[in-house]
């Protein structure tokens, strides 16, 4: 089960995806994310990293997110990972509007322990978490 949510930006596609090219933004508006360690120069482009730390102090997890498919301004696929908790899959889509950004965040568990989650539960948490992580990047373009 993916979990979908949506968000308009006041922010033009270029401004939203100078934020996502920015990998060390990312802990600023990704929930769960608390530290940045690393972030390969490619970044975004496909089969880069940027090597994070998820959860909240003293228990985080050392893993990376890796890019998948990259359009820009249009389209950013990632397998983001903090194992052992599991691994999943977030898609941005990005879309222009009324001089902003329509903002559409997939996201589904796709390996490990989070698979186990019952699905109605597991899109809940994903909707909520993904609903203000949208919300986060929406002031983070904004404000650019």
């Amino acid at each position: 089960m993916t979990a979908v949510v949506e968000r308009d930006i006041n922010a033009a596609p270029e401004a939203v995806q100078a934020v996502l090219s920015d990998g060390w933004l990312w802990a600023g508006w990704v929930v769960g994310a608390s530290h940045i360690r690393d972030v390969d120069e490619s970044w975004p482009t496909v089969g880069s990293k940027l090597h994070h730390r998820v959860g909240v102090w003293p228990v985080t997890i050392k893993d990376f997110t890796e890019v998948l498919e990259h359009d820009p301004d249009r389209l950013l696929v990632l397998r983001v990972r903090a194992w052992p908790v599991g691994e999943g899959q977030v898609r941005l889509e990005l879309s222009g509007r009324d001089g902003g950004t329509h903002v559409v965040m997939r996201e589904k568990a796709t390996a490990g322990p989070g698979r186990l989650i019952p699905p109605v539960l597991i899109n809940w948490l994903l909707r909520a978490r993904n609903r203000e992580s949208l919300a986060r990047l929406a002031s983070v373009a904004e404000r650019r």
